[in-house]
């Protein structure tokens, strides 16, 4: 029978349908649009109209990471629960709280940035933090324990594809309401996000778990689990004393570190090597971020051609995104020496097409993973893994950002020092790609057999 097609056996299970996995995508979209605000709008808004130092926002971002730590302990709080659906809903109402705080917090850092305004904007980043960690690993451990071994590279492209669409959707609407600028607008259109993505994800989940237990997709993952789950210390000792797991856990933090540096230091590269203007600048990363998107549908896509043997072919597209990657940004460190007349535009939809791929691909191989344990459910695996894809993500923008400033006072030379920091990223990549190969060795669970069994029925 053809690849990819469906055959149920008598007693398979059927699992989250498409439209299913598009309404946890939807949550994901909202949960990105309202980042988005903190991330993006508020940053620039501090920083350009307020002419705050860039150090605030920045230190911010990087507590909202820093926050994120906590993703194992909510994940293993939604195991214990009898739905997911409460930890979702409620996450993204305390990161919709945490952004609405946020707004507030900014704009008295515009008027007066004293003591109370500060603290104000760090309670805030808490919150946005938190929200993000509970909402978003309940989210990723529901699909990991809804959606057919067969669907899991696709399910991980639409829901990453439809995150990156609620980035964009909300800052080209959120911009085009927002001129001519003030705070009344600010507050307005921020907060009209915010509640609208609210609004979104509680109409996204409603009913889902429900429709997912009468259809008798009970949890792919967990079909040979029984009982409650662990407690949250003896989970964390099965994943640690777990080779794979822990080879897997440092494999994202490496990937997700090599794949952030670029975050902050790609649009002023173009800007000083390539003296493009602003709008040229952004126009770079919107094709970088075209790449990305058309990385993701070619891994989900490819991913899901070969499902009887998805961990291999999961494991293949990881490697290639990797590699590529890496010889991606050994053509930027190439450019940072060559400069204008290098094919720039080309080089950075490579390295976004690059990214797409073993990011979805990891994402697809970590949802496979999730429900590898004897006794620990998914929340607190994808918990173990979103903390350490945060720690990755606060820290690589900041060493990128801060390594090219080091690099560029040390050599003097703007060219030479952004070839030095794209070169490290290379070399990080081409580590994560060996701790990819390593990750996929060791030999398989009770549960592993049972989810290569499962896959079976579709193909």
């Amino acid at each position: 029978m053809a690849a990819g097609t469906f055959t149920a056996a008598p007693s398979a299970p059927v699992g989250l349908s498409w439209f299913g996995i598009v309404r946890i995508g939807l949550v994901q979209a909202s949960i990105g649009a309202i980042v988005m605000l903190a991330t993006s709008l508020l940053n620039r808004v501090m920083v350009v109209e307020y002419a705050l130092a860039a150090a605030l926002p920045a230190g911010l971002v990087a507590w909202l990471y820093a926050v994120q730590l906590g993703r194992p302990l909510w994940g293993h709080g939604s195991d214990r629960g009898r739905s997911r659906t409460p930890w979702i809903v409620g996450g993204v109402a305390v990161l919709a709280g945490g952004a609405l705080l946020a707004i507030k917090a900014t704009l008295m850092l515009g008027s007066d940035a004293g003591a109370f305004a500060f603290a104000l904007a760090i309670l805030a980043f808490t919150l946005i933090g938190a929200g993000v960690g509970a909402g978003g690993t309940s989210a990723l451990a529901l699909l990991a324990s809804g959606v057919a071994p067969g669907r899991r590279a696709a399910a991980a492209a639409v829901t990453w594809i439809m995150m990156v669409a609620g980035i964009v959707i909300a800052a080209a609407t959120a911009g085009a309401l927002l001129d001519p600028f003030s705070e009344e607008r600010l507050v307005a259109v921020a907060g009209g996000v915010a509640l609208s993505a609210l609004a979104v994800t509680a109409v996204a989940v409603l009913g889902l778990e429900r429709g997912l237990a009468r259809s008798g997709g009970t949890a792919f993952a967990e079909t040979a689990k029984t009982g409650e789950a662990p407690s949250f210390g003896e989970a964390l000792r099965e994943i640690i004393g777990e080779t794979e797991a822990r080879r897997f856990t440092l494999f994202i933090f490496v990937s997700m570190l090599a794949y952030s540096m670029q975050d902050l230091i790609l649009e002023p590269f173009a800007g000083l090597v390539f003296e493009m203007t602003p709008g040229e600048s952004t126009s770079l990363s919107g094709t970088q971020h075209g790449g990305v998107l058309a990385g993701m549908v070619i891994a989900g896509i490819g991913g899901s051609a070969f499902t009887g043997r998805m961990p291999v072919d999961l494991k293949v597209w990881i490697v290639v995104g990797c590699v590529g990657s890496a010889l991606a940004l050994a053509g930027l460190a190439t450019a940072a020496v060559v400069g204008p007349g290098w094919p720039l535009a080309a080089n950075v939809f490579a390295l976004g097409l690059c990214n797409g791929l073993f990011a979805v691909a990891a994402i697809g191989s970590m949802m496979g993973l999730a429900g590898a344990g004897e006794k620990t459910r998914e929340g607190v695996r994808m918990g173990v893994w979103g903390a350490s894809q945060a720690m990755a993500f606060g820290a690589g923008g900041l060493i990128g950002a801060l390594g090219v400033d080091y690099a560029r006072g040390v050599q003097a030379n703007d060219g030479a020092a952004f070839q030095t920091i794209f070169a490290l990223e290379a070399a990080l990549f081409v580590i994560a790609a060996g701790l990819a190969l390593r990750a996929t060795r060791t030999s398989k669970t009770p549960n592993r057999q049972l989810q290569d069994q499962e896959a079976q029925v579709f193909v």
